[in-house]
């Protein structure tokens, strides 16, 4: 909420709660896509602010108007281009990250989170949620280790300095956004650590993974969510209704 509130405060800080108005909300939204931030973002934005005066005005709090959210990303790596992307990616700690967020679907956050102590080499399983963690929207799921991570995992372990799986120096690395990027730019292959997740899901969809078992993977609260935007990859998804509309 801290985050969310110093993009809001500037615009509406100085206002009475009730007072806001939709023009006022269409403005703002105006502005921050001229500062290149996406329909969802502002829509982020707009919403908490309405679920703030909502908890304190209840009924009489005012209609804050928001954007529609973005259209779904539509970027994915091809498996040529996953293999581009690691020739020029130059640090094993990021090299490894990558590895994982193909191979597991997870959040860059979940990654980076990720502790020795919930890796299981004997059971071929990870745990992405830490002990006491609370649930979010955002869940996090146990995976499958498939054989490309084991492998990597294995080699990680031997040089590690540090409980955490992704490490660099021995410590926690904080983000790998802009290591990242740098690698895209060399391998002239757009993509982002959101891009993997959703390469990811597309791979298991492409061959074919029930969409109930792709939402679990990505810790999806319901697989309608994953339906709406992976049934499209699937190319027997429909198949059945398809057939039944020849002659």
């Amino acid at each position: 909420m801290d985050s969310l509130w110093r993009q809001i405060e500037p615009t509406f800080g100085y206002k009475l709660g009730r007072a806001i108005t939709k023009a006022e909300c269409r403005d703002y939204a105006a502005k921050r896509k001229r500062e290149g931030k996406s329909n969802s973002t502002v829509k982020t934005e707009l919403e908490a602010l309405r679920a703030c005066l909502r908890w304190h005005y209840g009924k009489e709090a005012p209609i804050i108007v928001a954007p529609p959210p973005s259209k779904p990303r539509d970027r994915y790596l091809t498996k040529d281009e996953a293999r581009l992307l690691e020739q020029h990616i130059e640090t094993p700690h990021v090299k490894l990250f990558v590895t994982l967020a193909l191979a597991t679907g997870a959040r860059m956050g979940a990654i980076l989170d990720l502790t020795w102590d919930r890796v299981d080499f004997d059971h071929g399983t990870i745990d992405f949620m830490p002990a006491g963690r609370d649930k979010t929207n955002k869940r996090r799921t146990v995976v499958a280790m498939a054989a490309k991570a084991r492998e990597a995992l294995i080699e990680a372990r031997k040089a590690a300095l540090s409980d955490h799986v992704i490490e660099y120096g021995g410590k926690q690395v904080a983000s790998v956004k802009r290591a990242i990027a740098a690698a895209a730019r060399r391998a002239k292959v757009p993509c982002s650590p959101h891009v993997f997740r959703h390469t990811a899901a597309v791979w298991m969809a492409q061959a074919d993974v029930p969409l109930q078992k792709i939402a679990q993977i990505l810790g999806h609260s319901s697989s309608r969510i994953t339906e709406q935007v992976y049934a499209r990859y699937s190319p027997r998804f429909m198949a059945d209704a398809m057939a039944a509309l020849d002659w």
